[in-house]
């Protein structure tokens, strides 16, 4: 047992891999990474058994339901483990003394602001997926005040699937693609995100409460297509469409650019320009193919 163990739930996600990606990198500490299948949060008596037995120090729950369409037939599921689980960690955690990071999301704002959103701003969200992680959101602080929440957006890394990789391979597989071009936010590199969760863990310094990161900038889902077709050389021709012409399931938000003024000031971030890091990403993904 270590009094520097970071338990990270939902490991074999796109943020978990980016912890098992630097974890090699940070002396001091010991990792515990599970995956879902070996430490399933809505499992309640497991998670109380893991954390009797190992008492982390510190634990980051980058495990949520993340189907956003799906939500919303799957409503039960979603709460269950976007909310009703993360109680059981943040309870958990405050029980054991470990410090509790929860990734929450930019979907439980409406997606009406005219400015970037603020930690303190209304929140409103219209999907399920949304509801469940801000349920979660007051269910963490709730049970264990100490808890750090921190909602982020848009995220794609080289693991898992995401909006990048998907483009990636339509835009070999075709010739045409219509983006939505009416949804303006700022994109996260996972592996970014998992870099300022570790400077929060330590800077020594915790300071409980919800912060918002994302890369910095503001594009929309068209943007960031062209984006990654001027950097892969796609010859792939792109058609930019209102929401209106794309519909899904769970509405989106039409705006949801985070301000992470907070983050930066609160422990010293520096955040990256969203193509900066969306380079640095499809750089990683050439060097693995």
């Amino acid at each position: 047992m270590s009094n520097r163990l970071i338990l990270v739930t939902g490991a074999n996600g796109q943020l978990g891999k980016e912890f098992r990606a630097i974890a090699l990198h940070q002396p001091g500490f010991e990792f515990a990474f599970v995956t879902k299948e070996e430490l399933p949060i809505h499992e309640f008596e497991k998670v109380r058994e893991y954390f009797a037995a190992h008492k982390p120090a510190f634990c980051i729950n980058c495990a949520a339901y993340t189907a956003v369409d799906k939500a919303e037939s799957e409503k039960d599921m979603a709460y269950l483990v976007n909310a009703e689980s993360v109680s059981v960690l943040a309870e958990v955690s405050k029980q054991y003394g470990t410090s509790f990071v929860h990734v929450s999301t930019d979907y439980v704002f409406k997606g009406d602001s005219p400015q970037p959103y603020r930690e303190d701003a209304e929140t409103g969200p219209i999907s399920v997926y949304g509801s469940s992680k801000l349920k979660g959101e007051s269910l963490s602080l709730e049970k264990n005040p100490d808890s750090i929440i921190i909602r982020t957006a848009w995220v794609y890394s080289e693991f898992g699937n995401n909006f990048v990789k998907t483009m990636i391979r339509l835009m070999k597989e075709r010739k045409e693609l219509n983006v939505v071009n009416d949804q303006i936010g700022a994109p996260t590199y996972a592996a970014d995100l998992a870099k300022a969760i570790m400077t929060i863990i330590k800077s020594n310094k915790w300071q409980p409460g919800i912060y918002h990161y994302s890369n910095s900038g503001k594009i929309s889902w068209y943007d960031f297509a062209v984006a990654i077709k001027e950097l892969t050389g796609s010859e792939c021709k792109l058609n930019p469409i209102p929401t209106s012409q794309y519909p899904t399931p769970a509405k989106r938000p039409a705006f949801s650019l985070l301000d992470t003024s907070k983050i930066r000031n609160a422990y010293g971030i520096n955040i990256p320009d969203w193509k900066t890091s969306l380079t640095k990403c499809l750089d990683h993904l050439k060097q693995a193919s």
